[in-house]
């Protein structure tokens, strides 16, 4: 319903760049030129500043930006609203979710939901959990799932549950018989750690600082952005990791890997975030609500 070149102009203004905007609108950097060169046309002013590899708003930009964003919400929220005078749920879900929970909760709450609704199309960004929270903040995400709990006061979050964390190692490992293992058992084996950014790896960084082991201890091998990278790595003998139980099952079941529980035990959070001050539609509501229950209901049949 809204302006295509109003699209276009907040997508530049939010990215700071024609090219990040073109990708994320799928269309190509002349054709995002064009659109803004007609919006301009039509303002008679220049909206965008150019210059050291970003684009930044003008003053005539910045309340273009300002009426954009009303406007759009407006177009998002008609739509939303003319959509649920039908019975069915159908549209476009913008859904984000670090990198765990797309490993293993997410096709499980994907198929349930599709199930129930299968007009409804999921697009799923994946990353780590503050890169989702800055995109849910960032209005470019619905709904995002993460395993931190955020202190962003423009955020709503919902707890849906929590996963335990393991270390894992191969099954011939020196570690592997053990009822559990404490942070200074680890500091001699090279550590397969997480990337930057990444929730599980701030909660192990906690988990060695409170026994008294700084970073700078650690026998740090890699740090990896993928946990598939991870698992395979603990499972050919190149280090030891910690990593959430329930994505480690299906390995742990097969052989591959051994899950050592750690003491004091160490969890994380799964939660539900979502913008406070942007509207949300039915579908949105809907697939926050059974995400909770879900992931509670899943929680539990795994603890059984």
């Amino acid at each position: 319903m809204a302006d295509r070149r109003l699209q276009v102009f907040h997508a530049v203004a939010r990215h700071g760049s024609f090219t990040r905007a073109a990708e994320a609108l799928f269309m190509t950097q002349p054709a995002v030129t064009f659109q803004i060169k007609q919006l301009e046309e039509q303002f008679n002013t220049r909206l965008f500043d150019r210059g050291h590899g970003r684009v930044t708003l003008t003053s005539a930009g910045e309340l273009v930006m300002a009426y954009a964003e009303r406007i759009l919400g407006l177009s998002e929220e008609l739509e939303s609203r003319v959509s649920e005078l039908t019975d069915e749920l159908s549209g476009i879900l913008h859904l984000g979710t670090s990198t765990t929970i797309a490993s293993y909760w997410l096709p499980q709450l994907l198929e349930g939901f599709k199930r129930r609704y299968p007009r409804v199309i999921p697009r799923v960004s994946v990353g780590n959990s503050q890169l989702i929270e800055t995109r849910v903040m960032d209005r470019n995400l619905d709904v995002g799932l993460i395993e931190i709990i955020t202190e962003q006061p423009t955020l709503d979050r919902r707890s849906a549950g929590r996963d335990e964390l393991q270390l894992i190692v191969p099954p011939d490992h020196p570690l592997a018989g053990a009822r559990s293992v404490r942070a200074e058992q680890l500091v001699s084996y090279p550590l397969l750690h997480r990337e930057p950014g990444n929730a599980i790896r701030d909660l192990v960084d906690q988990f060695f600082a409170a026994a008294g082991i700084p970073f700078e201890d650690l026998n740090v091998a890699a740090e990896l952005g993928s946990l598939s990278a991870v698992k395979h790595l603990a499972a050919q003998g190149f280090g030891v990791a910690i990593a959430s139980a329930a994505a480690i099952r299906r390995a742990v079941e097969a052989g591959r890997l051994v899950g050592v529980p750690l003491s004091p035990r160490l969890y994380t959070p799964l939660e539900v975030i979502l913008l406070k001050d942007k509207f949300r539609s039915r579908l949105v509501n809907t697939f926050a609500d059974f995400v909770t229950e879900e992931i509670g209901r899943m929680g539990a049949t795994e603890k059984a």
